[in-house]
């Protein structure tokens, strides 16, 4: 066998799961691109978080509208608000003999995010008062709303506001669950608004839990595996995980509850609403894969067939002309998670081939029980390892074939994601 060498240190939608996430850099999927998103801001301290979650907007391609409560403008800058969402920023009913046209605004979004609601304007939204463009343009709204509260915790646990948050709820509002933590008083407790990636990721799951795929937990494995010589070198391969990475941010657009377990790979998903397990080795990605059930699993990863039987707890010296490794077979993943599939998974499998391609696919569908083998060869230029670019050919169960040309990883993806989808049902 041949050896590369190297070197490293070895729904109804719910904030369950989302809420305790913490990322330092937040990405969005493209399921935000051309939404249409009203950013109402009250006057609280939080807001000062705003222009955040107007650039992550932004970002993903929403297309954002501020409306900002009179009190808000104390907290947080027009100017600044206005340069990130490349708008208008709306505060005032009237103006200089002008009627800014809160039903026009309420109609034209297709979400309306309250972040932070104050206790102050909580209350409104309650009783129904109108004594603002934020609050005219919410009784006007044909959308949805999204509330993220920030308040004391006293406010925030008194009966009053209980009372409040069961009314707008009971009116259809959503409502983001308030943080434990430091608070503007100096207190410590409930009350603190939800940080800004973990609202930025609500709202995005938001558009997906409609998604042909709502309710269907996805496994995607990607990139490679390193087995480790000794405390500096490896046996690894070429994988840079970019159709893994690929396939995974497609079946989150569509609504799936998407794990990706990953080799060491340098690139990452488009949302950080994935869950995300980072692995070195085969027999990491083995216990990181078989230890719960999914509805769908990819199985895109370049995972070693065989490990050393020993690793030198010391970086082996350059001695002698040559280096003996004897290695030992890795558990097969895919045959593993073949044999524990029940009726309704659908599972998939890669075959990256030099040789042989058909014989060999047909051989590990049959072999390891999985419903699809998408076959890639290193044949075809610009296939395979590295590349931007692949091409493939799925083969099924009932003997049928599809060969694809060849095409963009991203779009490669999508025909794998509607093939699952078809599989499905």
């Amino acid at each position: 066998m041949s050896l590369t060498f190297g070197f490293t240190n070895i729904g109804n939608i719910t904030c369950e799961g989302i809420i305790s996430s913490r990322f330092s850099l937040l990405t969005l999927s493209n399921m935000l691109a051309g939404k249409k998103i009203i950013l109402g801001i009250t006057g609280s301290i939080a807001a000062y978080k705003t222009p955040l979650i107007v650039r992550g907007l932004v970002k993903a391609g929403a297309e954002v509208k501020v409306i900002m409560t009179p009190a808000a403008a104390d907290f947080v800058s027009k100017l600044t608000l206005a340069t990130l969402s490349k708008s208008e920023v709306f505060l005032d009913l009237f103006k200089e003999g002008t009627w800014a046209n809160h039903v026009q605004l309420g109609r034209w979004a297709d979400v309306i995010l309250v972040a932070p609601l104050s206790c102050n304007t909580l209350s409104k939204m309650a009783s129904g008062a109108c004594d603002n463009l934020l609050m005219a343009s919410y009784l006007s709204a044909t959308c949805p709303v999204i509330v993220a509260p920030a308040m004391d915790e006293d406010m925030w646990h008194h009966p009053t506001t209980k009372n409040n948050l069961r009314t707008i709820e009971e009116h259809g509002c959503t409502i983001i669950p308030v943080q434990y933590g430091e608070l503007a008083s100096g207190l410590i407790g409930d009350g603190r608004m939800t940080e800004v990636e973990d609202i930025l990721i609500f709202i995005e799951k938001f558009f997906t839990q409609n998604g042909e795929l709502t309710g269907k937990k996805a496994l995607v494995t990607a990139g490679p595996t390193y087995e480790a010589i000794d405390p500096v070198r490896f046996i690894g391969n070429h994988s840079s995980g970019k159709m893994g990475i690929a396939i995974a941010d497609e079946l989150y657009s569509r609504g799936a509850e998407v794990t990706l377990v990953t080799g060491p790979i340098s690139i990452k998903p488009n949302s950080n609403g994935i869950k995300r397990i980072d692995i070195t080795t085969a027999a990491e990605m083995y216990e990181a894969c078989v230890s719960t059930t999914y509805d769908i699993t990819v199985m895109a990863a370049a995972v070693a067939d065989y490990t050393p039987v020993e690793v030198k707890g010391e970086k082996i010296k350059k001695a002698g002309d040559e280096l003996t490794l004897v290695l030992k077979k890795t558990k097969d993943i895919l045959a593993t998670l073949g044999k524990q599939k029940k009726d309704g998974q659908v599972l998939v499998g890669f075959a990256l081939e030099t040789d042989h391609e058909k014989e060999n696919a047909l051989k590990k569908l049959k072999e390891k029980n999985s419903d699809l083998i998408v076959l890639n060869t290193l044949q075809d230029k610009g296939a395979g390892f590295g590349h931007d670019t692949n091409k493939a050919t799925f083969y099924f169960k009932n003997g049928e074939e599809k060969k694809l040309e060849l095409k963009s990883k991203t779009s490669l993806a999508k025909d794998i994601v509607d093939t699952i989808t078809q599989l499905l049902k």
